[in-house]
């Protein structure tokens, strides 16, 4: 069973190192994390695809390391991985450019540097192979020497130095349940549900309360009417998995505020308030029309799976048309959107809050409505505004 207290791939810094092929990124990986993470070879382009490892790298703490194929790759295979690289930066907290120092900077370290600019993304340009320099090196690169180890502690510090501490109140659900409030989670357990553990939001709401003093009580769904007159006090919060909305909006007394965890993680993601604005579009689809249903995490589709099949008949029910369904899982997305006329995300638990972002930014800059599973279920069951009611400067929105 998952530990409550183990920080997830999507909480932790990603930091990527990027640069061209045998620049040294795979040597100076393996040097600053101290293992042997990525295969080193003196010939060019030995990294195929981005490889991935979380670890707990002094003194960031728990962070996510990617090192990347040459962004310099030639030919078809070659711009595959040049495309898989660029699509790391989706992710990327902190860039790491890593050059030969011995070599001017080019084309392909400017592209980089231009691409980490407009995606906003703290970067640090780093001089590898400074051992070789045949002269001191260039004020613009940090110099650092992956084979002798020249500097990587130095390198460490400065990568930490990037990482944005300004908000460390960012909570979940722990500033909308005071301490020694009780909020009761109701948690469906059928055979979607992961064996022997709870989903990562869950986990997540039930260690923040704890953090705040407050009281969880769990409960499945056909046991939260007794749980809510047994408890002995009203609770602050129902918190429901968006799948068992509609039984729990009629379970739960309505001077009692109602959300679900796909809510809770829209706004700690930050794309609640556009899920909200985007949910509209689902009274104006009209028969033929894509809809995109997309997951950050891949699984095991079982029978009832809520994005798979009880999502879309949902939606199908609700709007009475022939709507064609195309589902997404883990890092696919689409970049062209125009074919479709909605996307419906999940709670994007499994993605950073850059990549969730960016997914939100892609749809809304190509005029796609987006919005995400509870947002869009609360509505279809008619109780979007009751599912807002923790945030009521969003359910305002709606309410005005």
């Amino acid at each position: 069973m998952a530990s409550l207290n183990s920080t997830p791939s999507s909480e932790r810094v990603h930091i990527g190192f990027f640069g061209r092929r045998n620049a040294g990124k795979s040597s100076l990986v393996n040097r600053v994390t101290n293992q042997e993470l990525a295969v080193v070879s003196d010939t060019p382009g030995t990294t195929t695809d981005p490889v991935t490892k979380s670890m707990e790298l002094l003194p960031l703490g728990p962070v996510v390391i990617i090192d990347t194929p040459g962004f310099d790759d030639e030919g078809e295979l070659g711009l595959m991985r040049v495309r898989r690289t660029a699509q790391v930066l989706n992710r990327t907290d902190i860039a790491v450019l890593v050059t030969d120092i011995t070599k001017p900077l080019g084309e392909c370290e400017k592209e980089l540097v231009s691409l980490f600019e407009q995606k906003k993304i703290p970067y640090i340009l780093v001089g590898n192979k400074c051992d070789l320099a045949d002269k001191a090196p260039d004020g613009e690169r940090f110099a650092v020497s992956a084979a002798q180890g020249k500097n990587i502690h130095e390198l460490r510090e400065r990568i930490a130095s990037l990482v944005s501490t300004s908000d460390q109140t960012h909570r979940i659900v722990g500033d909308i349940v005071k301490e020694n409030e009780f909020a009761v989670l109701v948690v469906p357990i059928d055979k979607a549900a992961p064996k022997g553990r709870l989903i990562l939001p869950q986990q997540m709401v039930i260690r923040d309360l704890l953090e705040s003093g407050s009281v969880p009580v769990v409960c499945r769904e056909t046991e939260l009417e007794a749980t809510l007159a047994g408890i002995g006090t009203k609770p602050s919060v129902v918190i429901t998995d968006s799948q068992a909305f509609g039984f729990v909006s009629k379970t739960v007394p309505q001077d009692i505020r109602l959300t679900s965890f796909s809510i809770l993680m829209a706004k700690y993601k930050g794309f609640l308030e556009t899920s909200v604005k985007g949910a509209k579009a689902i009274h104006e689809l009209k028969d033929g029309d894509k809809v995109l249903i997309s997951e950050g995490c891949t699984h095991h589709r079982q029978c009832g799976d809520i994005g798979s099949v009880k999502l879309p008949a949902l939606l199908k029910k609700t709007t009475g048309k022939d709507i064609e369904i195309v589902l997404t899982s883990g890092r696919e997305f689409p970049e062209e959107l125009s074919e479709y006329a909605l996307c419906i995300h999940c709670g994007g638990c499994m993605l950073t809050e850059r990549e969730m972002l960016y997914r939100m930014r892609t749809a809304i800059d190509q005029g796609l409505p987006f919005t995400n599973y509870g947002v869009a279920i609360s509505l279809m069951n008619g109780i979007l505004a009751r599912s807002l009611s923790v945030f009521p400067e969003i359910q305002k929105m709606i309410t005005d």
